[in-house]
């Protein structure tokens, strides 16, 4: 690329060039200098005479930094920015530090230019000190308590990082920003906001007073791979019978629930049984903040809406819920369900919605039907206790059980067939459960997975999409598995 002559650069018997308003994209009009308060101000902090006998006080590299950094804002015009491409910027800023660098005396080498140019791109168009977490493809989360800590999962264990922000002000700004762009707000009035970023990366923000050490962010980030059965396979999620087992439970349009802990891999185990879902069927997903990735072409995703400042305004996940049983759906897949959205999950699974998809927070499967029969309780629809479970048997064919264990690995520990009720209490036969049976010397766990060969109470419906034969060979091969290492990921 040719070097613009009159980027950052002072040209030959004429004043600065900084950016003009009606310049050409990466151009810049001569105009005159212009130094801030800020900058002056820094100017004469640097030069004050504080040591013994008027020596003046020499600048730490994060000062010159920061005082570089100070006069770089002065020299950019926001009109500029906004119409050169990101891979531009960066270069036509680089050359606007080098120059200020040199032209000023600044006491900063090449490295540290280069990356104070990094960080002033990302500030302005990306989120700051959090760009390289998440262009780092080995880290799932981001955790942000307040301007100074930040720790990131890799490989599911927390480490903390070296990335700090200059103030809370600097981070309040990255929320508000990353609220904005997908039209919520975030404030003092509206300090909490679950939110996505343009990748799908799940956002959860709040702020003081509620979080009292300033500005809390959280990011769960989604793989830029799509997550299928051979690459949980390669983690030890799962075995391979496991997989098939649950690609014929998708395929037959069996009713799923999928159950685990915060941060098990619920809404990942989702997206892969979701890829053997047939292309030909209409499929509407209802979430708080859309963050599944299917493929299928004729998929509606709706996303629920939080009140207004006044009040009003909110659409919830049961109305949206009982919204898409008017749009002829195929499947429904609810992302979570947390709240009185259950019965009318429950309605839509038991009228023609087979193959109907959801997630819930729960330890066990029992205790994800526990948590369901209260749910229902809750949508104030006078069923006693009786009818709900006989909806839920009527209703559920099979519940996945995800657990996070120790050594970071996550794994499915229960594969749960809804066998039936006997009198008030709710049958359940285990068609693979994880056993633990000791400890690798890598850190890793040993363990192999039970294996229930009992005749399923879907047996017509296997039958029906040709499915049993498979059914019964996966079964017989999990059975020769005695024992199954699970490394860590």
């Amino acid at each position: 690329m040719i070097r613009n002559p009159k980027f950052g650069r002072r040209p030959a018997n004429e004043a600065d060039a900084i950016p003009a308003a009606g310049a050409a994209p990466g151009r810049l009009a001569p105009s005159p200098p212009k130094v801030s308060g800020a900058a002056q101000a820094q100017d004469l902090a640097f030069s004050r005479p504080d040591a013994p006998g008027g020596a003046k006080a020499a600048a730490t590299p994060a000062d010159e930094i920061a005082k570089l950094r100070l006069f770089c804002l002065e020299r950019i015009d926001a009109s500029v920015v906004a119409r050169l491409p990101a891979d531009r910027l960066l270069d036509e800023i680089e050359r606007l530090v080098s120059d200020l660098a040199t032209e000023r005396h600044s006491q900063v080498n090449r490295h540290e230019q280069r990356q104070l140019a990094i960080g002033l791109v990302d500030d302005m168009i990306g989120l700051g000190p959090l760009q390289p977490l998440l262009a780092d493809e080995s880290i799932s989360d981001i955790l942000v308590n307040g301007p100074n800590r930040t720790f990131v999962e890799r490989g599911g264990r927390l480490v903390e990082v070296a990335v700090a922000f200059r103030d809370s002000e600097h981070l309040t700004g990255i929320c508000q920003r990353i609220a904005a762009s997908i039209g919520r707000r975030v404030d003092e009035s509206s300090p909490m906001v679950d939110a996505r970023l343009k990748d799908g990366s799940r956002v959860n923000i709040i702020l003081p007073p509620l979080s009292i050490r300033g500005p809390a962010l959280s990011i769960r980030k989604f793989s830029k791979q799509a997550m299928d059965f051979d690459r949980l396979i390669a983690y030890g999620t799962l075995t391979e019978p496991i997989a098939r087992i649950l690609e014929i439970c998708a395929r037959c349009r069996l009713n799923v629930i999928v159950s685990g802990g915060t941060g098990s891999g619920k809404t990942t185990m989702m997206n892969a049984m979701s890829r053997f879902i047939d292309p030909g069927e209409r499929i509407i997903t209802v979430e708080d903040v859309a963050e599944l990735q299917l493929q299928q072409p004729d998929i509606v995703q709706l996303e629920t809406r939080p009140p207004s400042l006044e009040g009003q305004g909110a659409v919830t996940v049961r109305d949206l819920v009982r919204n898409a049983l008017r749009m002829r759906p195929d499947r429904i897949v609810v992302g979570e369900v947390r709240g009185a959205e259950a019965f009318d999950m429950l309605q839509a699974m038991n009228t023609g919605h087979d193959g109907s998809m959801s997630t819930i927070h729960a330890n066990t499967a029992r205790d994800a039907l526990a948590r369901i029969e209260n749910m229902v309780e809750m949508s104030n629809m006078g069923l006693s206790a009786k009818a709900i479970r006989a909806q839920l048997v009527a209703a559920v064919n099979v519940i996945v059980q995800l657990e996070r264990h120790r050594d970071g690995a996550r794994r499915v520990i229960q594969v749960t067939e809804i066998a039936g009720i006997e009198g008030d209490t709710i049958l359940l036969n285990d068609i693979f459960k994880f056993r633990l049976m000791g400890h690798a010397e890598g850190g890793g766990l040993i363990g192999r997975y039970e294996v229930s060969r009992i005749r399923p109470s879907f047996h017509e419906k296997l039958v029906y999409f040709e499915s049993l034969g498979g059914w019964g060979d996966a079964l017989e091969e999990a059975a020769k598995i005695f024992n199954l290492f699970t490394p860590t990921a």
